[in-house]
């Protein structure tokens, strides 16, 4: 089965319930850490219970993580019944589980715990984790919705309450005491929530405004609040593509070696590259049209019909692909003029030579405009030279051509 729901609703404890339930042996493993090695050790494991004559249940954490030929590792194992596997995942697994996996797994659907959950167990925890302490109806009700449907992060929350009444000498809570505490705390907890996301949402911005400083701010703010770099690599790689793209491609490379930077490095040493990557991109030239032409490419592909491939766009591997004129009559660029084919499509038969990349007037993407108006007018040359055939015209132009 998977188990897909946000942080904090009870995917490894309903495992670990399963596994007590059914008396199997429970084994664990982390997508984030583990590799082939730890699915192989897990097998073992599996093999030497069951010729004890005991079930084995397989539970992987963020599922997610693992590539697919890692997914792939669990198949025969899970068509033999070796073990029962338990996938856990914040993210839909449709897009993340292979379909042989997923079609093999029943997906249950786990909702954010209510204020009436929460508060049980609230009360429970504070009864055996807490009982030197007494909270007052407005703490309370702070103390839940702070957990915002996440029971990890109420837990954590009467952590750091429960410490700081233990340095202050404090055995009633009220909502003074808990704002103070949580105001000198909060700062290093919120790692997921909505001023983590607010975050990374000012680092963006201030990157795609070209300030550097700003951006450096709240990148470090997010470091010492205890994000974990690597996430912060993958949106500086996020931005690089979305806010500069073509205008300075060096800002896509930058960022990617930022990353594996700090994944030898680790922390602190690391973190000074992605303060690097993110400087660099704050000061580079800036670009949206690779993010505005692949959203439009993405509307259009989603409402059209599937269009084959030209045949003279197709490969001919075999003799009887040729036979059928695959690749017939393809130009091969690098024999033509300037290395350019000058009026050949390659677009699919009937649709339109739609323009969706406009390279803007900044940094290189402005010599990538005028390469682009120097084949476009190659392109208008052939074909008032009739050198393009009928197949290779746009369509648009011979319906204009037959009126």
């Amino acid at each position: 089965m998977i188990l897909w729901g946000p942080p904090g609703t009870g995917k490894t404890t309903l495992a670990r319930l399963m596994a007590d339930a059914f008396n199997a042996e429970f084994i664990a493993i982390s997508a984030v850490l583990a590799g082939v090695k730890e699915i192989r050790a897990a097998v073992d494991r599996a093999r030497s219970a069951a010729a004890r004559g005991s079930a084995t249940i397989v539970f992987v954490d963020e599922v997610h993580r693992f590539n697919k030929s890692q997914q792939d590792a669990f198949l025969p194992f899970v068509e033999q019944g070796l073990f029962t596997f338990v996938g856990a995942t914040t993210e839909n697994p449709s897009f993340e589980v292979i379909g042989a996996l997923l079609s093999r797994a029943a997906v249950y659907v786990l909702s954010s715990l209510s204020t009436d959950e929460l508060g049980t167990l609230f009360d429970r925890a504070v009864q055996r984790a807490a009982p030197e302490l007494s909270f007052d109806a407005q703490a309370r009700e702070r103390v839940v919705g702070l957990a915002d449907g996440d029971a990890r992060r109420l837990l954590n929350l009467l952590e750091i309450l429960q410490t700081a009444a233990g340095q202050e000498n404090v055995h009633a809570v009220d909502g003074e005491f808990l704002q103070g505490a949580l105001a000198r705390n909060l700062r290093r907890f919120d790692k997921g929530g909505e001023a983590f996301y607010d975050q990374i949402s000012a680092l963006h911005k201030a990157v795609r405004g070209s300030d550097p400083d700003a951006a450096l701010y709240w990148l470090v703010r997010m470091l010492d609040g205890g994000a974990d770099p690597l996430y912060l690599g993958r949106r500086i790689v996020r931005m690089a593509s979305e806010d500069i793209g073509l205008a300075d491609p060096r800002a896509l490379d930058l960022s990617l070696a930022a990353c594996v930077t700090y994944e030898r490095l680790g922390s602190p040493e690391g973190e000074l590259a992605l303060a690097q990557a993110v400087i660099y991109l704050a000061c580079a030239a800036k670009s949206n049209a690779v993010y505005v032409a692949y959203n439009a490419a993405r509307a259009f592909v989603a409402g059209d019909e599937s269009r084959p491939v030209p045949v003279h766009l197709r490969n001919a591997p075999t003799r009887l692909m040729q036979e059928l004129g695959y690749g017939r009559e393809y130009r091969y660029a690098h024999d033509e003029p300037e290395a350019y084919a000058a009026g050949e499509r390659y677009f699919p038969d009937g649709m339109p030579n739609v323009k969706w990349y406009a390279p803007t007037d900044r940094g290189l993407e402005a010599r990538i405009a005028e390469k682009l108006a120097h084949l476009r007018g190659l392109d208008a040359a052939a074909r008032a030279n009739g050198q393009v055939t009928r197949r290779q015209e746009d369509p648009d132009m011979r319906g204009a051509e037959k009126k």
